[in-house]
């Protein structure tokens, strides 16, 4: 039986760090804090809620982040 597979650390940071930035600058911090995934959503888009480690999501309105959160 082959092993299960550790999944990649998350990095330490709270999302609630990036509320209120510019959303190109809130895109490049959160690759150099080490999300592998950044997602930027207009308000009321339709998304999937599957959870995937590595992943920070942001609302974003009028160029602002307006809200972030994992997954």
């Amino acid at each position: 039986m082959a092993p299960i597979p550790t999944p990649p650390a998350e990095p330490q940071d709270s999302p609630d760090t990036y509320v209120g930035l510019e959303s190109g600058a809130a895109e490049r911090l959160a690759r150099e804090r080490g999300w592998s995934t950044v997602r930027s959503l207009a308000p009321g888009t339709v998304i999937t809620m599957e959870y995937r480690v590595g992943r920070l999501n942001f609302e974003v309105k009028d160029g602002r982040v307006a809200r972030a959160w994992k997954g």
